[in-house]
């Protein structure tokens, strides 16, 4: 994982998107808007899933391909819709098992923050932060999903600042 400020430049999300010069974001930086972040080892992959899954409470889990090949004709119209700034009133937990991408946050101070996501990473963002995903200029991405209770995924455009979920993470980071 590797995070840093996004440079908001209207050209192709693929694109890495890295100001000039580079201004990194930690990872106690990205704590303090609410994000968890993971390296898994391969050699214990499944079992370090067990455990986080145990410690958070997450019940169930699935696996997605982002890529031309495992969304066929719906490929586009995900990506945009990935892409759509938004937020879930649930966790966004996701293990990478292949390829890379980037989700991108809103951090405590509303500027876009880039996470570089790849293999062996797992991201936790908390319900009510705004956010996006999209693919690196490889298309492809496959990662476990990880839920609290039945699959859900909904996304909230923004502007939903009045959710009762946005209030509460809002209040959750401005407390620490």
């Amino acid at each position: 994982m590797r995070a840093y400020l996004y440079d908001n430049l209207n050209t192709d999300c693929r694109l890495p998107h890295e100001l000039e010069p580079s201004v990194p974001v930690s990872a106690s930086e990205l704590a303090a808007s609410g994000v968890l972040y993971w390296k898994l080892d391969d050699n214990d992959f499944e079992s370090q899933i067990d455990r986080i899954c145990l410690e958070r409470n997450y019940k169930n889990r699935d696996q997605i391909s982002v890529s031309k090949e495992g969304l066929g004709d719906l490929f586009d119209d995900k990506i945009k819709t990935f892409f759509a700034e938004h937020l879930h009133e649930d966790e966004e937990i996701r293990a990478i098992l292949d390829g890379t991408g980037y989700f991108d946050i809103r951090d405590n101070q509303d500027r876009w923050v880039r996470i570089k996501v790849e293999a062996g990473d797992l991201i936790v963002l908390p319900a009510g932060i705004y956010h996006r995903f999209t693919l690196d200029t490889n298309n492809y991405l496959k990662a476990m999903r990880l839920f609290k209770e039945d699959p859900v995924w909904t996304p909230l455009n923004r502007p939903c600042d009045s959710n009762p979920y946005r209030k509460a993470y809002l209040e959750s980071i401005t407390a620490n």
